[in-house]
């Protein structure tokens, strides 16, 4: 079997998996987040934080309920790391010292849902930080991304009402009744593939080549925050080189297994979207969506990949630099496609060493605002932000006040999605300016010219979207880098999440407008085909400069 057709096989396989659990999954979380009854454990955490399940909030008490978990959640895991050499588990020698601008790079990082690393987890974290730290953050970010998804589709579903639902419900039933069980299942799984789940902290191992003598091997619990890192499309490894370590995704089958599981849930919850709003053939038109530019993006990536185009040294029939022989070049572009296109940031190859097109699309995929299918929650509000712009630009084609699902869109309303999509595109545009304006901040970068550009670039992108990859070549573990790309990572998170929130409230807030013969029909193919096009015409509208100056350039070079 070729490697066209391996990959070919590879990503049939993906698309069957996918067909095949979005139906039960998306049904289970809409019992999930429909439900009134509450289990005796959830009880047990809303009275240990004083929370009453059944009174619903407004979405600014959503929204202040969603920041001031988040703030908690940072301050936490800043001080944890900072204290972790006084705590059991701890490595005796770490590689990479924890300064105060490192620690906050990484509480923001992983309370953000974005796992940005700028230090080597096996020489840095030690067991207990990564497994009550880290790992607990893998968790409630997603479930994070999720409430603020359902309090949308809420505000979508409701009519004339101020409430969206409760923050804490939504965040306790998205962590114990989908990630949790999840997460279990599929760390036996991997287990059972071979990565590792213990609590060594080294171990020497007699060397079987060369002159004798031994090998030191970091150990740790892999298996279980392998799992989370990517059903919760977090991304952040526990080893340096994350899912190309084989410790973490030992096989072409795990590496399988874990482009499948960072996809999950985010192509699922349509599905229960389209439940919630009464209509599953809307459901059926956002997955159509999405579908469409991710497979859109997959061809391109691994026409890219495997044709060879570009500077970087490339071995015959494809390029190889940079990829490991076990996944081989259309694997890895698949992985690089899905973790980009979501906001995993997982990474089985050196993004660096890509192509210089191939490069290039790993950037443009996070540039769509990953909704392709995105993040865990996160890609589902910014698609139906997307088809709200879409409703309105044909609104203004014909002449007629847009609606969308029996709710129209009022200048409040626009402006609110338009501020949503122009926030992470300011942020990538103006840290990447500055940053190349400041020579000491040019000197992280091992590359000058066009490559120099793109890891700026590429960093910021990654940053403001939440991602966590990123091109190699830069130093970003210093003062300034550490705190620019913490203040990408957090306003790229939350201001997107208050414009969200506030545009469910207005929905909410408005009554149903009866569909009539000039109302956009919104769950056909035409429709499909304008949303897609809206979100690349937008995304090439806003960073087609800043590509031709950076991966373009290099590439026609």
């Amino acid at each position: 079997m070729n490697t066209t057709t391996a990959g070919i096989v590879f990503v049939a396989a993906l698309i069957v998996a996918l067909a095949l659990v979005h139906l039960p999954l998306g049904d289970y979380m809409y019992r999930v987040y429909s439900g009134t009854e509450h289990s005796r454990a959830e009880r047990v955490i809303y009275r240990a934080i004083g929370v009453q399940p059944d009174v619903e909030q407004p979405w600014a008490v959503y929204a202040r309920s969603a920041l001031a978990f988040s703030a908690i959640g940072v301050l936490f895991l800043y001080f944890f790391q900072l204290l972790q050499g006084h705590l059991p588990w701890h490595l005796p020698h770490p590689g990479t010292t924890m300064s105060a601008d490192l620690a906050w790079n990484t509480a923001i990082s992983f309370v953000t849902n974005t796992n940005w690393q700028n230090y080597s987890g096996e020489q840095t974290m030690g067991h207990l930080v990564q497994m009550t730290g880290l790992t607990v953050q893998n968790f409630v970010s997603a479930a994070v991304g999720m409430a603020v998804a359902i309090a949308l589709v809420r505000g979508f579903a409701r009519n004339r009402s101020n409430d969206l639902g409760n923050f804490w419900v939504d965040l306790v039933r998205g962590t114990i009744r989908i990630l949790l069980p999840l997460a279990l299942v599929f760390a036996i799984v991997m287990i059972a593939g071979g990565v590792i789940e213990n609590f060594h902290l080294f171990d020497q191992v007699a060397a079987t080549a060369g002159n004798g003598g031994s090998q030191t091997l970091p150990g740790g619990p892999v298996a279980s925050q392998e799992v989370i890192k990517e059903l919760g499309t977090n991304g952040g490894g526990f080893f340096n080189v994350n899912s190309a370590h084989p410790f973490e995704n030992p096989t072409a089958w795990t590496n399988w297994l874990e482009i499948f599981l960072l996809l999950l849930v985010s192509f699922s919850l349509p599905r229960t979207f389209g439940r919630m709003v009464g209509s599953t053939r809307q459901g059926y038109a956002i997955v159509a969506v999405m579908s469409t530019l991710a497979i859109f993006s997959l061809v391109l990536q691994n026409f890219f990949q495997l044709h060879h185009h570009g500077t970087v040294p490339t071995a015959v029939g494809a390029a190889m630099e940079g990829i490991d022989t076990r996944f081989g070049v259309a694997d890895s572009a698949t992985f690089a496609t899905a973790t980009t296109l979501t906001s995993t940031g997982a990474v089985d190859s050196a993004h660096d060493s890509y192509t210089s097109f191939g490069g290039m699309m790993t950037m443009f995929n996070m540039q769509l605002g990953e909704v392709a299918p995105g993040g865990t929650g996160s890609g589902l509000y910014g698609m139906l932000i997307l088809a709200v712009i879409t409703v309105f630009v044909a609104g203004l084609m014909v002449g007629r006040t847009p609606e969308y699902l029996g709710k129209k869109i009022n200048p409040r309303e626009i402006k609110l999605a338009s501020a949503y999509f122009l926030t992470t595109p300011l942020i990538v545009l103006l840290g990447t300016g500055v940053a190349m304006a400041l020579p000491g901040e040019r000197a992280g970068m091992a590359n000058s010219g066009p490559h120099g550009l793109s890891e700026v670039l590429y960093a910021f992108t990654s940053a403001a979207n939440n991602n966590g990859s990123a091109f190699a070549g830069l130093s970003g573990n210093t003062v300034w880098w550490n705190t620019a790309l913490g203040l990408a990572m957090a306003f790229g998170r939350f201001v997107p999440i208050v414009f969200a929130l506030a545009l469910a409230g207005s929905l909410a807030a408005q009554g149903h407008t009866p569909a009539s013969e000039g109302t956009l029909p919104t769950h056909r193919p035409q429709f499909v085909g304008m949303v897609a096009g809206v979100t690349v015409i937008l995304v090439a509208l806003t960073f087609l400069p800043a590509l031709a100056l950076g991966p373009i350039a290099e590439g026609i070079h």
